[in-house]
């Protein structure tokens, strides 16, 4: 059977890829190696694995922040060759301008971008309702609490109309009860967007909680050792769905895939 030439190539792929770099003290390290993945588009992927191992890695190299030592890193089917504007990140720590106004932090990203100004306000001023945060548009960072804080990141990430979200382990910081408001927050979001999202996390119950795949990483240097599918209806309320006798044995089944990583790693790890 012949093959479409019109079918889309996947929004991320990383092919044979490894990432060398160099220590303070002048030491060749190696993050990834023969590093292979593949997210859909408008496909919710995460990526665990033992601390250190690469992770973060992977969307430095999807966002252009570092170019790979050895293979391809392809955004909707071009070569990654700098910092691509249709690509959003969200970090572990705030994002946000201190000196800036909850208003103006999100405003910023369409205003840098060239859009008009009037305009810029609006659309913020709507993505601060999506958010739950209508009312609270002229405080600051100190004035807000954790949670809110993180509602701003995404607001100001989702503004700019992101065909990839990247994220690094966004809502460790959180307690667990934000933390699942988030989740569903973050879905609602994704599921209007329709982006594609690479999430990072160090939590297993809330990469199954999230994602359509998961992918395993082992020990660093990282490369995948294992894809699951996490085949859960959605929408998904987060906060009950960890009840779900699927959502458990997804939980137990990657754990012991992962935890052979995790105990193989923590000795390297705990040294360095």
């Amino acid at each position: 059977m012949a093959i479409s030439a019109n079918i889309a190539p996947p929004a991320i792929e990383l092919i044979n890829v490894s990432r060398r770099f160099l220590s303070p003290t002048g030491k060749s390290l190696t993050a990834l190696r023969s590093f292979n993945m593949t997210v859909g588009k408008g496909e919710f992927v995460a990526v665990v694995g033992p601390t250190g191992c690469g992770k973060s890695t992977t969307l430095n190299l999807v966002s252009g922040l570092a170019r790979p030592t050895v293979g391809e890193v392809r955004v909707m089917g071009a070569p990654v060759t700098g910092i691509d504007p249709r690509i959003g990140f969200v970090f572990q720590s705030d994002a946000l301008f201190p000196w800036r106004n909850v208003l103006d932090n999100v405003v910023a990203g369409p205003l840098f971008r060239g859009k008009a100004k009037e305009e810029s306000y609006r659309v913020a001023r709507d993505w601060l309702g999506r958010v739950g945060l209508t009312g609270f548009e002229h405080h600051y960072a100190h004035q807000l609490s954790g949670g809110m804080r993180k509602r701003v990141a995404l607001a100001q990430t989702f503004i700019n109309e992101p065909k990839i979200l990247l994220m690094d382990e966004p809502f460790s910081s959180l307690d667990a009860q934000t933390r699942v408001i988030m989740h569903e927050e973050l879905l609602r979001l994704w599921a209007e967007a329709g982006a594609s999202v690479v999430f990072v996390t160090h939590d297993l119950e809330e990469a199954v909680a999230l994602a359509d795949r998961v992918y395993v990483l082992t020990r660093g240097p990282a490369t995948v050792k294992s894809v699951y599918a996490i085949d859960l209806p959605r929408p998904r309320a987060v906060a009950d769905i960890r009840y779900d006798e699927r959502f458990i044995e997804y939980s137990r089944t990657i754990w012991n895939d992962l935890r052979e990583e995790v105990r193989a790693g923590y000795p390297s790890a705990a040294a360095a």
